[in-house]
């Protein structure tokens, strides 16, 4: 095994993850000119490892083979060794994981690729084991067949990595065709609904993903079509989720994803976009439902991102581990024994019996595929039929059960935490920003929306200069690497729903401002869509566009939604423009598959509807105005945007000039309900309003 007084170039890392190499055996360098011109003179393929600080195959790979010293022995020899950590630079792990994808037919992490002193890619593969398994080829086998390959036959790594760059070029141009029109949403509806698991829930069997953006999608599609068919698969997704141990019923908030097809057991690592992205789904569907669970759900995601994400200066973290001491989820499972040690012997029988908690253990290790005594916390039935069976009213019971919870979170915070991945990514806090503001919007609940103005203000002091220059990431008073299009894109997304959530201008002032910086260095005018990297940012293999909306939603596919919504709040028609030829330019590619582009969708879904601008003139401390801001808040009104004038404030009207149009009518708070720029008359009345609402 390694020795621990080892150090190699990775000490000085402020990433979590690169920290966690630092005493490898291996001489790992971090992506720098340093490495690359070292590969260069020794004539060295540069071993590129790619992962993230909570990822469990990425330790499997570390404990068996980086901190192997005879492994590690054949690396240095063989190779120059780097470490990027993707969630710090995501550019250089997009590049290497379609040449992954291209090469293997599929990715994942830890990734590990060949390169060229110069950077060109010529062999790749996701998690290598430390000897040949299965007809695989192990660490062992594979360093001395590649150097062998490196210094006998160049000819074949410089065919093979052209051939890599040609395929690589090709897959990333898109080709402009006919704009997408309503029937795509049919589409991709009917494609869902095949996909959709009636009995569980979600899509497909396993894994299982909770792919937010999807379920937002159906969710528009459930009230523009009327369909309780779309409707029907987001509740019963929504759900199940929150029953199963894919939420953590002890300590709230959801792990990344469910290994089977009943979210019973989950891949345990806790990610800050996850969590954004399911309160968005869970308020919005609260929104439309007024389904006490969802709302429930959501402040229960809150409560667990501001007790253990949160800076002291209001940023969020990124992420929390799925091991510990050396064993995934080992911090969230519980052995019945255990539980009647730390509970009354009353407390003990109701949580075996809510939990669902069994001797043996109620799951399958994946490894081994034996019950291992221990369990994870999950419902089978719902609150109310709980209740009935413990023959409690449902509020009695519920705050038994919240007793109990409370006494086992007690427990568990005594044992050995997950290692907390405490970096500061922009992308992932705009994110958190939008979902913190639309909860707080609609659930009328003031602390939401201050610690969405908190995150704001964190990353405006630590990770924007006044020039509008954007940073990625800090970490301990350290701001670095130049943003990427997902920091711009998900921050703006997160600004316009600050403005929505308070209507104070500054946020839309700099919404605009950001969005501007953004189409300045990032945009194609040639082509139209958003490069993920700004015209100054490191040359890879060439600049890459992101539409695919995956585990998190593209920089395109928001950016799109962001140019629609700006366009509408400032009347700017040529940010309506670039969406729409964003939507020619990637119309082909979403064409082939559209439940790939759950979040582009719902941008083409805003284009191609009749949206709505809803202006509120009045005074901001007056009952009249208060009530009708407050109908507005918990309305579902995906396809709207919000302006509102304070008829002694004309700031607003410095970037939304149209709005000295509109006046306050007999002195009272006054609504303007208009749609593609047609506006009704405008009304006091807040039944009228109501209304005029309801036809949206």
């Amino acid at each position: 095994m390694a020795s621990n007084n080892h150090q190699n170039k990775l000490s000085n890392e402020s990433s979590p993850y690169l920290l966690q190499h630092a005493n490898n055996p291996v001489d790992w360098y971090p992506w720098s000119d340093e490495a690359f011109e070292k590969a260069r003179l020794e004539n060295k393929p540069v071993f590129l490892s790619i992962g993230y600080a909570t990822c469990h195959w990425c330790h499997v790979m570390a404990h068996e083979s980086f901190e192997d010293e005879e492994i590690a022995g054949l690396m240095n020899n063989a190779f120059v060794n780097v470490k990027v950590d993707r969630e710090e630079r995501p550019d250089i792990d997009n590049t290497y994981m379609l040449v992954c994808q291209m090469l293997t037919g599929s990715g994942g992490w830890p990734l590990n690729v060949l390169l060229t002193p110069d950077k060109k890619p010529f062999y790749a593969a996701t998690y290598i084991p430390k000897n040949e398994r299965h007809g695989r080829p192990g660490m062992r086998e594979l360093i001395p067949w590649l150097s062998k390959i490196w210094q006998n036959e160049p000819e074949k790594i410089t065919n093979s990595s052209r051939e890599i760059i040609s395929a690589f070029r090709k897959s990333t141009s898109f080709e402009s065709s006919d704009r997408l029109q309503s029937d795509i949403l049919d589409k991709a509806f009917h494609q869902y609904e095949q996909q959709f698991d009636k009995q569980y829930g979600g899509f497909g069997s396993a894994p299982k993903f909770p792919s937010s953006h999807n379920l937002m999608l159906l969710l528009r599609y459930a009230k523009q079509n009327k369909s309780s068919k779309a409707l029907e698969m987001v509740e019963k997704t929504l759900v199940q989720m929150r029953m199963g141990g894919l939420f953590d019923q002890i300590g709230f908030g959801f792990h990344r994803y469910s290994t089977d097809r009943k979210w019973l057991v989950p891949h345990f690592e806790k990610m800050l976009y996850d969590q954004a992205m399911l309160l968005l789904i869970y308020t919005e569907t609260w929104q439309f439902t007024q389904n006490d669970l969802f709302k429930t759900t959501a402040d229960e995601i809150i409560s667990y991102v501001l007790r253990k994400l949160q800076d002291d200066g209001g940023g969020f973290y990124s992420a929390e581990d799925a091991d510990s001491e050396g064993e995934e989820g080992k911090f969230y499972v519980w052995s019945v024994t255990e539980i009647r040690e730390v509970l009354s012997a009353t407390e003990a029988k109701l949580a075996i019996e809510v939990f669902n908690l069994t001797e043996e253990g109620n799951y399958k290790d994946e490894a081994t595929g034996h019950r291992t005594g221990k369990n994870i916390p999950h419902l089978q039935k719902s609150m109310a039929a709980l209740s009935d069976k413990q023959c409690m009213q449902i509020r009695e019971f519920e705050a038994h059960l919240e007793s109990v919870r409370e006494k086992l979170l007690e427990v568990r915070e005594k044992r050995v935490h997950p290692l907390l991945d405490d970096k500061i990514l922009t992308d992932w806090n705009g994110l958190m920003i939008a979902a913190l503001a639309k909860a707080g919007r609609a659930f009328q609940n003031e602390d939401y929306v201050k610690q969405a103005k908190r995150c704001y203000k964190f990353i405006s002091t630590h990770l924007l200069d006044e020039n509008n220059e954007l940073k990625h990431r800090w970490r301990k008073g350290n701001a670095a690497i130049d943003a990427h299009a997902d920091d711009f894109a998900f921050l703006i997304w997160g600004l316009i729903e600050l403005y929505e959530a308070t209507f104070e201008p500054e946020y839309l002032q700099q919404a605009i401002k950001l969005n501007q910086k953004f189409i300045d260095q990032f945009w194609d005018d040639e082509k139209a869509g958003f490069y993920f990297t700004s015209k100054s940012g490191e040359k890879l293999l060439g600049r890459k566009k992101e539409i695919y909306d995956g585990a998190l939603p593209s920089s395109n596919s928001v950016a799109m939604m962001n140019l629609l919504q700006l366009g509408r709040l400032t009347e700017s028609t040529k940010w309506e423009e670039m969406a729409d030829r964003m939507n020619q330019l990637f119309s082909t590619n979403i064409q082939k598959a559209p439940t790939g582009f759950g979040f582009a969708l719902q941008g083409i879904n805003f284009a191609i509807t009749d949206s709505q601008e809803i202006i509120i003139i009045g005074k901001k401390e007056n009952a009249d105005t208060r009530e009708m801001l407050e109908i507005l808040s918990d309305q579902f009104l995906p396809n709207a945007v919000v302006l509102f004038k304070d008829p002694d404030d004309k700031e607003i009207e410095k970037f939304s000039p149209f709005l000295s149009d509109f006046k306050m009518i007999n002195g009272k708070a006054t609504a303007y309900v208009c749609q593609n720029y047609s506006c009704e008359l405008p009304t006091n009345e807040i039944d009228s309003f109501s209304k005029l609402l309801e036809g949206s």
